[in-house]
């Protein structure tokens, strides 16, 4: 059987070469999945993708045509993926539903610290030989109030790990949060989130209901100089409407790991270049900025969770098994 794995890092690959079968026909492209590399693809039965590969309607048929009959994710997210058209041309798709939330709910936890207490910019000072302690000023997380948007397995450890510093944690979810209640964070609706928080943090899925969550409107109805935290998916934030709330200081501070266009930008190095996204060029300009590269998910044990949960899902389309992590249309 073979399989193409594309996006596929040296770390991921060291990670699946260790649970792939040795009987699979296996190439690991270091190149996104999209119409110029598709003729990789050609004759594998399986697709294995990453959250900036390209898999809409047109590319799903002309895999399929080249005998594609899975795609294994190895992201919990499946928002880049035509579900119905997959269904249409007879190919299943399969996610890793939850690697490490322990990795990204930390990653979280960790923006806030640094932007609130400015360690990025005390690190550089420091180095300058700079021991001034002037624009250094940050606040008690004790007695603050966070509001966390999603309540599944990240935004609850998140919540839980700010009850531990004292903080008055709301939580938003269109459905009822029994473990919610059961951490003591409070479920409330989206108005009282935006009223209320000092900080809000993104923790959704991206759905037709969720993009751009947060806009000219929502930002309006927040506290002025509010903390954003975005370690969910990119569109989530209307990027313009972040950057007027910036300027105008409504936000006071801004934690990034996704951004909305961000497919032609992360896991790559383009430092030898000049960035043509005018937006995120302009987010870089703000000192309350702080941006990470889609890495709150990389640590070594998500990682392994990730390579081991693909190999198993291609086990299971191998031998026929019901596919748990299947993904569908609903």
């Amino acid at each position: 059987m073979k399989i193409v794995s594309y996006s596929c890092k040296p770390y991921d690959k060291k990670a699946l070469i260790q649970v792939f079968d040795a009987s699979w026909d296996s190439l690991y492209l270091d190149v996104l999945l999209d119409l110029d590399t598709l003729a990789y693809a050609h004759g594998a039965e399986v697709v294995s993708a990453f959250v900036n590969d390209r898999l809409d309607a047109k590319v799903l048929k002309i895999l399929a045509e080249g005998g594609t009959r899975l795609i294994a994710l190895r992201c919990a997210g499946f928002n880049q993926v035509d579900l119905q058209a997959a269904s249409d041309v007879g190919i299943s798709v399969v996610r890793v539903p939850a690697y490490s939330p322990y990795a990204v709910a930390e990653h979280t936890v960790g923006l806030m610290l640094a932007l609130n207490r400015k360690l990025y910019r005390a690190y550089n000072r420091v180095r300058e030989g700079n021991f001034s302690l002037n624009g250094m000023l940050g606040f008690d997380m004790h007695g603050k109030t966070v509001g966390i948007i999603g309540a599944g397995r990240i935004g609850r450890l998140v919540g839980k790990m700010l009850k531990a510093f004292g903080c008055q944690v709301l939580v938003y979810d269109p459905f009822e949060c029994h473990a919610c209640q059961e951490l003591e964070l409070e479920q409330v609706d989206l108005e009282s989130i935006w009223a209320q928080s000092d900080i809000i943090s993104l923790h959704c899925p991206l759905t037709p209901e969720s993009t751009h969550i947060i806009d000219t409107d929502s930002i309006a109805k927040m506290k002025t100089g509010v903390m954003l935290i975005n370690t969910g998916r990119g569109a989530l934030m209307a990027t313009q409407a972040v950057i007027e709330g910036l300027k105008s200081q409504k936000i006071g501070y801004l934690g990034l790991d996704v951004y909305e266009k961000e497919g032609a930008l992360f896991f790559e190095d383009h430092s030898t270049e000049i960035i043509q996204d005018d937006m995120f060029e302009r987010l870089l300009t703000f000192p309350n900025v702080l941006i990470t590269g889609h890495q709150a998910y990389f640590t070594q044990e998500a990682l392994s969770h990730i390579a081991k949960t693909t190999a198993e899902n291609i086990k299971a389309f191998q031998t026929k098994q019901p596919l748990i992590n299947a993904v569908k249309v609903e």
